[in-house]
């Protein structure tokens, strides 16, 4: 092994000499986590809030709109204790999309908002989230536009024309679902719950319904599928959502 002449090392040495000062002193900061910005336990409320408020999002057409109102005034109280600017608005504009609802069903871009709100806060890290200021800014805006703006009372044939496609597809979907041995209650779960969300966004409420009670009938009886009763029941609502299809059409 050829011996390096110590004047070379030295020199080494010497070079290298500020890159390690500048690692040893950045290393204590990597291993120091990042501050907090909130309490750990009111953190943890507020997800627990979030998850109560998207139960009750979520379960809106059984349960109907009553338990909205104080899940979301649930969320608005710890947005207060947050003292948190980004974190007030959204809890404002929450409240705004409540108040929205004494006048009946939500429309349906409002539904979109909250749906879409919904699931950006269901992040497990909550207000500690590194992007959630800019989120809360974000749905705060499309929230308060939401609830503010008219929606116009004239259908378009265009959207209308693209939904039946799309929904000509999930029924197709669907019928191939139950006809499998035995009949895929994933699939036929998965399809419908979209096809209904689908109908909801478009406001056509007839094929929601439909979209729902298969959605329902799987949720309720997966392992009674291939049941005679049942598997006609489920035809049955399919052929009526196609039915809905084709008046949507004419």
């Amino acid at each position: 092994m050829t011996d390096i002449p110590e004047d070379d090392l030295e020199e080494t040495r010497a070079a290298l000499a500020p890159t390690l000062d500048a690692t040893a002193a950045i290393l204590p900061w990597l291993k120091k986590p990042k501050a907090r910005r909130f309490d750990i336990a009111l953190n943890a409320r507020w997800n627990d809030g979030v998850a109560h408020l998207n139960h009750a999002w979520a379960e809106r057409h059984r349960l109907g709109l009553d338990a909205l109102r104080p899940a979301i005034f649930s969320l608005y109280s710890l947005a207060l204790e947050t003292r948190d600017a980004d974190c007030l608005r959204l809890g404002e504009a929450l409240a705004s999309a409540a108040d929205r609802f004494d006048s009946g069903p939500p429309t349906a871009r409002l539904a979109a908002a909250l749906t879409a709100t919904l699931e950006c806060l269901s992040d497990p890290s909550g207000l500690e989230h590194e992007a959630f200021g800019e989120r809360a800014r974000h749905f705060s805006g499309r929230l308060e536009q939401s609830a503010s703006d008219p929606e116009s009372t004239e259908r378009s044939t265009v959207l209308d024309h693209i939904f039946v496609q799309e929904a000509h597809e999930h029924l197709e979907l669907l019928r191939d679902a139950l006809a499998a041995l035995p009949p895929d209650a994933y699939a036929l779960s998965t399809e419908a719950t979209t096809l209904a969300l689908q109908a909801e966004m478009a406001e056509l409420w007839g094929v929601m319904h439909l979209a729902r009670q298969v959605a329902s009938i799987i949720e309720q009886r997966p392992a009674e599928l291939d049941q005679p009763g049942i598997r006609d029941t489920i035809e049955t609502l399919l052929d009526q959502i196609a039915t809905a299809l084709a008046a949507i059409e004419r």
